[in-house]
């Protein structure tokens, strides 16, 4: 039998750029070792039996210091809420989707052009960005790409305009979640905007395959997300679970909601008020399971990303001191590139006292 070399295994399935789809399409019924999430195996998979916090944006002009307080009750003790109402089309959200899964069923000849880990390119198709530096793989392929400052162009991302107005009608809702979330915090309503939150769009499109051994691996690990907020469009498979109080709850599907996930930025720039939440993705043996991950953040080196961020200043005192240092959008996301999804949190880079 032949010694088990990680390393090896890993770049040989990246060599084939077919991801884990393509293991999926030669009918394997047993998961490659280096899927095998032993943690997991491990763990005790019992469920906390609550639910995230559901927050209508359809009363908002009637009832916005109502909603004020419910973002901000809903960021302070979950980190994450649903929203509903919120203006984006159904028909919008389901041709997202249906992009998405187009992109990763076409022709894989076809997808690999696509394939790289220069995530300076606006266009990038893999599987798992953190597959060298992460010691289990994820159950996931991922399409990531750029959408502002700069987006692609057609010519760089054909057939994809479901996604461009998808993205459109996105942003707008963010601006309105991020002025929510500036009066939750007694600020002026325009402040994370003039800072500059919204500026940087990112969508991670994630295809999830029928796993023949999904207790055994995820679709993707505990993590943060690296940038301010984060919409989470999800389809009606499930496998979402967010941590809350040590414990892991489901989020299970609900059409045409969103769910809006705090990011390590956001907890930066609140100096902790509202804290980056820990999120996975469980496998499932039916799919594939298709997600939408949009992103609110800044992009690495090369992208005009260069702004400093660092904890508001109207919310220090003398009682609440800083707690993380001034750091550019890209410093954070180049260090969740380099580091991967580990078990040290992304933001103990960035602490000014560390133990």
């Amino acid at each position: 039998m032949s010694e088990y070399n990680r390393s090896r295994e890993v770049e040989a399935f990246d060599a084939t750029k077919r991801g884990v789809k393509g293991l999926v399409d030669t009918g394997i019924a047993k998961i490659p070792r280096i899927f095998v999430h032993e943690e997991y195996i491990q763990e005790d998979k019992t469920v906390c039996d609550l639910s995230v916090p559901v927050i209508d944006l359809g009363s908002l002009s009637n009832n916005r210091g109502e909603i004020i307080d419910q973002v901000r009750a809903a960021f302070e003790e979950w980190g994450v809420f649903k929203i509903v109402n919120h203006g984006i089309p159904k028909s919008s959200m389901s041709k997202a989707m249906e992009a998405v899964k187009g992109f990763h069923e076409q022709d894989t000849e076809t997808k690999k052009q696509y394939y790289s880990r220069d995530y300076l390119k606006k266009v990038v198709y893999n599987s798992n960005f953190d597959l060298y530096t992460n010691a289990v793989t994820n159950w996931r392929d991922s399409l990531y790409l750029i959408m502002a400052p700069d987006p692609p162009t057609p010519q760089e991302l054909p057939q994809m305009d479901p996604m461009m107005e998808f993205s459109e009608q996105a942003k707008n809702v963010g601006i309105s979640v991020f002025e929510l979330l500036s009066e939750a915090l007694g600020l002026k309503k325009s402040h994370m905007l003039d800072m500059g939150c919204a500026m940087g769009e990112f969508l991670a499109c994630n295809y999830y395959p029928a796993c023949p051994e999904p207790d055994k691996t995820l679709g993707f690990g505990s993590h943060t997300d690296s940038g301010f907020l984060t919409f989470l469009l999800q389809d009606e498979i499930g496998g979402l679970q967010v941590l809350h109080k040590d414990q892991w709850v489901d989020v299970p599907p609900s059409p045409g909601s969103l769910l809006v996930i705090s990011g390590d930025m956001m907890e930066l720039i609140t100096n902790a008020r509202f804290k980056s939440t820990y999120h996975r993705v469980v496998a499932k043996n039916s799919g594939p399971r298709i997600s939408v991950a949009f992103v609110f953040r800044m992009h690495l080196a090369g992208s005009g990303s260069s702004r400093l961020y660092g904890p508001i200043k109207e919310l220090l005192s003398e009682n609440n001191p800083p707690i993380y240092r001034e750091a550019k959008g890209e410093d954070i996301v180049a260090c969740r590139y380099a580091k991967g999804i580990e078990k040290t949190p992304l933001l103990w880079y960035f602490k000014l006292n560390k133990p």
